[in-house]
């Protein structure tokens, strides 16, 4: 097998459960901080020895006591608000109706194995995994409920974001948390080569003495996307060694809609259904002929750039269009994309279908040591 293909995440069967875990929380100074991931850096066998000296030092805090936070955060006139607990990954789907975890991109599995090998020397979780889904109704009045406690923690970080967090430790609300919860079924919003290594963690445990095993959880924050719902941005695309010309005539090829135009006309043109292109002086309209069940970034990369004549030599990413636009030249074309809704990266995943690399972009993500999770807490009994 080519070791840089993208291949497909085992699927974790339901019941889906987040379970309470005593968290280590960065002191409010060291959160959003730029030097603050220096604590996770190399040598990983040495991470869990210094963030106990920075615990020492008053930088960072260990509850005694295992809990399901709430954490609401707020950036950018934007605020959302999850449940972040230990997500049970010791269960594998065997039918497609057994999925409680969606993934919507392929994982490199080099990198997976990377970050497998990294959070096993360092015995953390240091972040969650970012997870959206629907919530009920009557979940969403549980939570509620809790935000209109006074927080156990409140705080503005280095980098800007705004936090409140809330430990929940009450056996009924834990309950009927779990409750409404079991059915569920949730998406892979960030995180996708971090969930990939939760599972290969939890695969090389399986041979270990039987009881509970910190590595058949992994660290993870659910998101009720219908309530402080994640802003879903696109990726664009820089395609080098590739001009105008061949993007005209792969759509010639494959029967779609080209035209050039000004720029402001072709990225007003824009949508779900078209892709604006440049090569730093002409402007170009591609219609894609999708339908609402494809998303445009899968027929980009399914069947014009099969059917481009020369290159692309390599495809860079980008979250701006200033950044995309900054890689335009006669040699390489920057492709504008239109962002998939959440509602079609669901259809897409519950098909069983994988949308191609950087495809999303879930906005905006927690900044790290807010919540992270020690390997060395032993899991609960599955309830």
């Amino acid at each position: 097998m080519d070791a840089t293909a993208l291949v497909t995440p085992p699927y974790v069967a339901g019941p889906l459960r987040l379970e309470p875990f005593p968290a280590l929380m960065l002191a409010p100074a060291r959160v959003g901080n730029p030097t603050t991931g220096r604590a996770f850096a190399r040598p990983y066998k040495d991470v869990s020895a210094r963030l106990q000296r920075w615990q020492s030092r008053g930088l960072l805090t260990a509850d005694t006591e295992p809990a399901l936070y709430l954490h609401e955060y707020s950036a950018n006139g934007m605020t959302v608000r999850g449940l972040v607990g230990a997500l049970d990954v010791s269960r594998r789907a065997a039918r497609p109706e057994d999925r409680a975890v969606l993934p919507h991109e392929g994982i490199h599995p080099a990198q997976a194995d990377e970050l497998a090998d990294r959070m096993d020397e360092m015995q953390l979780n240091p972040a969650p995994i970012l997870l959206v889904h629907q919530g009920g109704r009557r979940l969403r009045d549980i939570l509620a409920a809790v935000a209109r406690r006074d927080p156990d923690h409140a705080f503005t970080d280095r980098g800007g974001q705004e936090h409140r967090i809330w430990a929940e430790r009450s056996p009924t609300t834990l309950a009927a948390i779990a409750t409404e919860l079991a059915d569920g079924r949730a998406l892979i919003a960030d995180g996708h080569h971090r969930y990939a290594a939760y599972l290969r963690l939890q695969r090389r445990r399986v041979g270990a003495p039987t009881g509970p095993r910190p590595t058949d959880l992994g660290l993870a924050m659910l998101v009720d996307q219908a309530d402080t719902p994640l802003f879903l941005g696109p990726i664009h695309r820089t395609l080098s060694g590739t001009s105008l010309a061949d993007l005209r005539d792969a759509a010639e090829t494959l029967g779609l809609e080209y035209r050039e135009q000004p720029q402001a006309d072709a990225v007003q043109a824009l949508s779900s259904a078209r892709l604006a292109a440049t090569d730093g002086e002409r402007w170009a309209v591609v219609g894609l002929g999708i339908g609402p069940d494809e998303a445009a970034v899968e027929a980009l990369h399914r069947r014009i750039v099969p059917a481009l004549p020369h290159g692309p030599t390599a495809i860079a990413y980008h979250h701006t269009v200033d950044d995309a636009l900054g890689g335009a030249r006669s040699d390489a074309i920057a492709v504008l994309m239109p962002a998939p809704s959440v509602e079609l990266v669901l259809r897409v995943a519950e098909a069983d279908r994988l949308l191609p690399e950087k495809a999303t972009s879930f906005q905006p993500k927690p900044s790290l040591g807010v919540l992270i999770r020690s390997l060395r807490d032993v899991a609960p009994e599955p309830s």
